[in-house]
């Protein structure tokens, strides 16, 4: 069965999922250059999104199951830390290729350089100002199976 989006998203082929882009989360519309930040506001990310919030999913990988985040991906160069780099910490496994970034005060997971594509950034739907990842109902599941391996 296909996830069912929101009326807001923008769909041009159900069956590809990077074609969904969510224009507005619950009531908050999303910025071309949304910030997003760790709950102690230690960490601010500003993320470029300019056709809306790509393909928001959830990962099953073994690291992921744990961390229970809705996520979306966007090119290296449309993420960028405008505050607290020094407060970031990163955690590797694997083969070491993905980096995954959390604020060292209060622990928020807030992006992360992935594995299958290390010239994109996953970031932390639930991070987004004004964003409550609890709006978006039936999020896809991406097969992090592969994700161990790597």
């Amino acid at each position: 069965m296909a996830p069912s989006y929101p009326q807001h998203a923008v769909v041009t082929d159900i069956n590809d999922q990077r074609s969904v882009m969510l224009k507005k989360i619950g009531n908050t519309a999303i910025r071309m250059h949304h910030r997003a930040s760790c709950h102690c506001g230690a960490v601010i990310l500003e993320i470029h999104l300019p056709d809306g919030v790509p393909s928001p999913h959830r990962c099953d990988c073994s690291f992921c199951k744990r961390k229970g985040a809705i996520v979306a991906a966007v090119a290296w160069a449309d993420l960028k830390v405008i505050r607290g780099k020094s407060a970031l910490s990163r955690y590797q496994f694997g083969k070491h290729v993905a980096e995954h970034y959390f604020c060292k005060n209060c622990g928020t997971y807030t992006h992360h350089r992935r594995s299958t594509n290390p010239e994109e950034f996953g970031f932390n739907i639930g991070c987004l100002e004004g964003v409550n990842p609890f709006d978006l109902n039936d999020v896809p599941v991406a097969d992090g199976g592969v994700w161990n391996s790597l």
